[in-house]
């Protein structure tokens, strides 16, 4: 290893020395040298046999499981904290603080504010050295301390798998476990030890599973004592989690007790419970055969079960308000009785909201649903429906008997809210501030409406593309929403529209943005029609969607480069600058059975389609604005698979089509917005925003005669990464895999693709930007990276690290991942900061 051969580089023998030098330094680092004498380290648990069973519900029953490898060696990050770990140095500094702050704290009696200074102080020194002491020094936490091998746990392990299997109707199974202690990683340590030295303590686990032959239902019965009860269940049958000839699964069979339970109580058997519902399985007819038996019990013997009706309903608006001496305000509308100091909000609104009603039976469904529609108008801080019974009168039992009064108590949240955000951006070198303001006003009109206006204005730092330097932008903008919480139509709707909590939103903004090339402005105003099917599935109709878009002033220089853009590169981008007037109309379907953390196993799924300027014949000679006919439809689908309780794999597809309807001067022509576009934070992530594309088309600098630019070190043409690239066609995808590392941070590695392409061939050598289905799976961009995340519950501040791995319009080699130099690639590495999850 050592020898300087003839003709060789004397320096050639460092690496290996080095190599060399690593290796026993690895050998003499072996984390089993934490372990005491006897103790073993849990390196491995297998699991055999499993055919049918579920295998992650088996090993979640694991007692002990070996130290996390992946994505980080924890234990490895354990051993290095543990080499700077003095534990006797920590219990006489902790002793010796807690001394000297008992002395000050004699000595400052009888002073109570100064002793409780001096307390707090000591609390917090001491909570410090207390927690290295209970779980290590910083280091050691971001890792794990060696799991030492437990032969209980591992017995007990076996007793509750056998269970879960029986509980799965694997009644016959069998469950072993072997522990073998038998090392084969490879470490010079390793060759050179002995038997019983400290490399060869690292046990296996192996679970052995005989499944046997499972066991199936061959027969289901009811046993239903109330006929009237029976009545309900069998009429809810084909809704049955129970099917013939399934395996016998308890777990399926406890959701079908509550599945009966929750059917019961909508019918309403308010007092039904699952407590008199019993499930019993028969496996003496026939072999590995099951005979299920639904028993459900009356309350008393000879009593049936009561049916509920609702007798009357009380709505307090004001719940949590006291006004000593002073009774509430009644209304009554529609038999419902409404009780307030003062009434602030629309009768008629409430009532539309309020599916529990004088004279229905008692729904558990519909009082939920009236909670959700409820907290829906954002009006209310919380509401609650409760429920008491009618007690007899003047001895009568009979007559009240089975009749609920209702109440509904609503807390009323504030009329006003503000917010107001300070903050600075740093681009091009230069710093720019920014205010935004927002203002929610509830209630505005007395309907339960909500107004929000919203004021914004910055400065933001950009390159000039007219001069070389950075310049200052300003960017000044305005917005309004109004929501009322009903359907704005020329018809009356009925109550039955109410479970769909259907809105009318109205919104408008205007942006304002000055920049040395150019002025723009932006006026926009919506019109939707929102409702939801689920909590979790919203349709958004919008029928009016208007859009104006004004340059009053464009630099020279600027509208030259426009020009030279488009006939050289064929970027539309100068339609972003001339004066629009976009009209359209448009639907969107949202499904998401995610929450705001992103901490379920769950799917999303975007549907989106617009059409616009199919009325320009009437009104294009007479407007000073252009307009153009268009369509546009996409599709976002998201899945979030749980993985463990922090760690997630997530991937997306997200794809779109845009395109003219009629030509305009004689090309095809959509409004500049209206193009799809690839790169960024929340796209392909090695590239920058919008920059990706088109197809495996390239694109580059260009003299002011319209020739590329040279560089002079390499004599190639420099490619150009600033322009922006849009398509009329979009196909990304990201797999992303999301895991803890340590408290409130959390890491992901992901792997992007994609890319944007155009419909027309507006000349031959960009051919290669035209989508064409025999080739463009070959001009996918793919990039991979790491992210961190600091998940702060309220904020997510995500920082992702990108490089490029395959680039289609790379010039020559499309492989381009060993370009990769960390801090010297600018065009080959991205770094994305954003706030919440990329998707």
């Amino acid at each position: 290893m050592f020898t300087n051969r003839p003709g060789r580089p004397t320096i050639g023998w460092i690496p290996r020395t080095a190599l060399a030098g690593a290796l026993l330094l690895l050998a003499g680092c072996s984390p089993l040298r934490l372990l005491e004498p006897k103790q073993k380290l849990l390196s491995r648990v297998r699991l055999e046999g499993v055919k049918e069973a579920d295998a992650e519900r088996i090993e979640a029953l694991y007692q002990q499981k070996p130290n996390s490898r992946f994505p980080l060696p924890k234990l490895t990050i354990y051993q290095l904290g543990n080499r700077f770990y003095n534990k006797e140095r920590l219990q006489a500094k902790l002793q010796r603080i807690r001394t000297e702050f008992d002395e000050r704290t004699q000595a400052a009696r009888p002073d109570s504010v100064k002793v409780g200074k001096l307390l707090v102080r000591r609390e917090k020194r001491t909570r410090r050295l207390q927690l290295a002491l209970d779980k290590g020094n910083a280091i050691m936490r971001l890792g794990e301390p060696p799991v030492i091998y437990d032969s209980t746990l591992t017995a007990t392990t076996v007793e509750q798998i056998g269970t879960f299997l029986k509980s799965e109707g694997f009644f016959r199974s069998k469950v072993s476990a072997t522990d073998t202690v038998v090392d084969r990683r490879f470490s010079l340590a390793h060759l050179f030890a002995k038997p019983d030295t400290v490399h060869n303590r690292r046990v296996t686990v192996t679970y052995r599973i005989t499944e046997n032959q499972p066991f199936h239902y061959t027969q289901l019965d009811y046993d239903i004592a109330d006929s009237a009860v029976a009545r309900v269940v069998l009429a809810g049958q084909p809704a049955s989690l129970l099917r013939m000839n399934e395996r016998y699964n308890e777990n399926v069979i406890g959701q079908e007790r509550s599945r009966l339970e929750t059917l019961l109580k909508n019918a309403g058997y308010y007092d039904f419970r699952q407590q008199y519902i019993t499930l019993e399985a028969d496996t003496s007819f026939a072999p590995a055969t099951v005979r299920l038996r639904t028993i459900i019990a009356n309350p008393a013997p000879g009593e049936p079960h009561q049916v509920y009706t609702v007798r009357r309903v009380r709505f307090i608006t004001d719940a949590g308000v006291t006004r000593f001496g002073v009774k509430r305000d009644t209304l009554v509308r529609d038999s419902v009785y409404y009780l307030a100091y003062k009434h602030r909000f629309s009768t008629r609104v409430l009532d539309r909201k309020l599916t529990v009603r004088p004279g229905d039976r008692y729904s558990l469904q519909n009082t939920l649903l009236t909670q959700r529609q409820l907290s829906d108008l954002d009006m209310f801080r919380f509401n609650t429906v409760s429920y008491n019974k009618v007690r007899p009168t003047n001895g009568d039992s009979i007559s009240n008997r089975g009749q609920l009064i209702a109440t509904v108590n609503a807390s009323p949240t504030k009329k006003y809210q503000e917010t107001t955000e300070f903050g600075g951006t740093y681009v091009a070198g230069l710093p720019g501030p920014f205010i935004n303001f927002r203002l929610k006003v509830r209630n505005i009109l007395g309907g339960a409406e909500v107004l929000e206006l919203g004021l914004r204005s910055g400065f933001e730092g950009q390159l000039s593309r007219t001069e070389d330097r950075s310049v200052l932008t300003t960017q000044l903008g305005a917005n309004a929403n109004l929501v009322i919480p009903q359907f704005l139509v020329p018809w009356n709707t009925n109550r039955f529209l109410t479970r769909y909590n259907p809105k009318t939103r109205i919104s408008t903004s205007y942006t304002y943005v000055r920049r040395p090339e150019y002025t723009r402005t932006n006026l926009e105003a919506t019109y939707d029609y929102i409702w939801q099917r689920s909590a979790f599935h919203q349709y958004v109709l919008t029928p009016f969607d208007l859009s104006v878009i004004y340059t009053p002033t464009k630099d020279p220089n600027f509208e030259d480069e426009l020009e030279r853009l488009f006939v050289t590169q064929g970027s539309p981008l100068f339609r972003s600058f001339t004066s629009l007037f976009i009209p359209s109309f448009n639907a969107t379907s949202l499904y998401n059975s995610n929450d705001f953390t992103q901490t379920r196993d769950a799917r999303y799924l975007r549907l989106f389609a617009e059409i616009g300027g199919l009325t320009r014949p009437l009104y294009q000679n007479s407007i000073k604005l252009a307009v153009y006919d268009f369509a546009k439809i996409s599709a976002d689908y998201r899945r979030y698979h749980k993985l463990g309780p922090h760690s997630y794999f997530v991937y997306r597809l997200n794809t779109g089509l845009a395109h003219a309807l009629t030509k305009t001067d004689g090309l095809y022509t959509i409004p500049y917005d209206k193009y799809f576009f690839a790169g960024g934070s929340s796209s392909v992530r090695a590239w920058r925003p919008r920059r990706l594309g088109t197809g495996s088309y390239t694109t580059y600098k260009l003299n002011d005669d319209g020739t590329n630019r040279i560089d002079e070190t390499t004599g190639l043409p420099v490619r150009d990464y600033d322009l922006e690239q849009p398509g009329e066609v979009l196909i990304e995808g990201n797999l992303e895999y999301r895991f803890p590392i340590y408290s409130f941070i959390n890491g992901a590695l992901f792997t992007d693709f994609g890319n944007v392409w155009t419909l027309q061939e507006q000349d031959a050598k960009r051919e290669e930007a035209v989508f064409r289905l025999n080739r463009f799976y070959r001009q996918f961009a793919v990039g991979s990276g790491i992210g961190i995340r600091f998940d702060f519950t309220f904020l997510i501040l995500r920082l992702d690290v990108a490089t490029k791995v395959y680039d289609p319009t790379a010039p020559g080699k499309k492989y381009v991942l060993p370009n990769f130099q960390f801090g010297k690639s600018p065009n080959q590495t991205a770094f994305n900061l954003g706030i919440g999850y990329p998707f």
